[in-house]
Formats: structure tokens, C-alpha cells, sequence
């Protein structure tokens, strides 16, 4: 029981965002993960064409 008080007590303390800071943080995940996204999507990419440029190296070799 008493922790339960604690929490609610800590709970109390918490500055809770308004809905126009919310909206703010929300809008700035979204952009960051759509930046992370096409940066991964290009790394992926020239992975891949490297790795499909090298092994036709090699094919051609053999």
C-alpha cells in the first residue's frame, strides 16, 4: 500500500507535456524516424549493389 502512495505521490510531480508540446515532440520523431529511414534504406542499398558487384567479379573469374 505504501508504494502505491509513492507512486501516486511521484506521479504529482510529473510535468506533464501540453498538447501543443505532445504535437511538437510527436511531429519531431516522426521526421527523425523518416530520416533514419531513408538513411538505413541508402546504406542497404549500397551494401547490396556492392555486394552484388563483387560476387560478379568473382563470377566472371571463375
Amino acid at each position: 500500500m505504501t508504494f502505491t502512495k509513492q507512486v501516486v505521490a511521484e506521479l504529482r510531480k510529473v510535468r506533464w507535456p501540453t498538447q501543443r508540446e505532445l504535437f511538437t515532440y510527436t511531429v519531431v520523431v516522426i521526421v527523425f524516424v523518416l530520416i533514419m529511414i531513408g538513411y538505413v534504406s541508402l546504406v542497404n542499398f549500397g551494401f547490396g549493389e556492392g555486394v552484388t558487384w563483387l560476387y560478379g567479379l568473382v563470377g566472371q573469374a571463375a
